[in-house]
């Protein structure tokens, strides 16, 4: 039995994700759990698609969409017109497009395809949850009413940081969706916003989105026995580029 590694966003850093693979000793007989947000920001995001359109082939790979992933759809596929642009620009989509520029158009057509098959959650059967940013509805990920807030919400990320830890978990007072799931995986949010450069958990979330497309590692997480690996600071390793910093 192989095992089940999660690994945080990647924001077109393809030489942070052979990092971690030869790191963590990556064999076929592992899971791989990607959870989302593999393009904008460093200058390799089509590298990075091709990447893990090869890695899927070759064993057991679950794609999460990420927010940035969506927006790279609807711009390849011209749909400009569902999102800011310039914001997206500002974001690290400047960089996608810039990299694009030398992709040929069969190329584009099958990251489309990719793109569009990203799920927006994965649920085992050990009742863990691997999604990037998030849901709202108390019930769950089922009774969602707005799916993009799957890879939208920070809401859930906010209410597991505010917690107050001494609170007992079957206290009326603690956040139903919090009660859920036994762990939920996360990424969306970098945690070096709050001073870290390594996994994070608050209450039952577990955020492995450790700032690779600004200063921070990319990192994968063994999700049971909670050993990780990162890469190089992105920033380290694209040194002549700015990402989104």
């Amino acid at each position: 039995m192989g095992r089940t590694l999660v690994i945080g966003d990647i924001h077109g850093g393809l030489r942070a994700v052979h990092q971690i693979m030869e790191r963590a000793q990556v064999t076929r007989e592992d899971q791989l759990i990607f959870l989302g947000d593999y393009v904008d920001g460093w200058s390799e995001s089509p590298q990075v698609i091709d990447f893990l359109m090869d890695l899927g082939q070759k064993q057991n790979c679950i794609f999460i969409k990420g927010n940035h992933d969506e927006l790279l759809l609807d711009w390849l596929e011209g749909h400009t017109e569902n999102f800011n642009e310039k914001m997206w620009f500002m974001h690290g989509g400047e960089a996608t497009v810039l990299a694009y520029e030398k992709i040929a158009v069969e190329t584009k057509k099958k990251h489309i395809q990719f793109l569009k098959a990203l799920q927006n959650y994965h649920h085992d059967d050990q009742n863990r949850l691997f999604i990037h940013a998030g849901f709202t509805n108390m019930n769950g990920i089922r009774f969602e009413h707005f799916p993009k807030l799957f890879y939208w919400d920070r809401t859930l990320w906010e209410t597991a940081l505010s917690l107050d830890e001494r609170l007992d978990p079957k206290s009326w007072l603690y956040p139903k969706r919090l009660t859920l799931y036994d762990e939920i995986y996360i990424g969306h949010t970098p945690v070096t916003r709050i001073g870290f450069t390594t996994p994070v958990q608050k209450a039952c979330v577990w955020n492995v989105d450790t700032g690779a497309a600004f200063k921070g590692p990319l990192t994968v997480m063994d999700v049971d026995s909670k050993q990780f690996w990162q890469s190089e600071p992105l920033h380290e390793l694209y040194f002549n580029e700015k990402g989104r910093n």
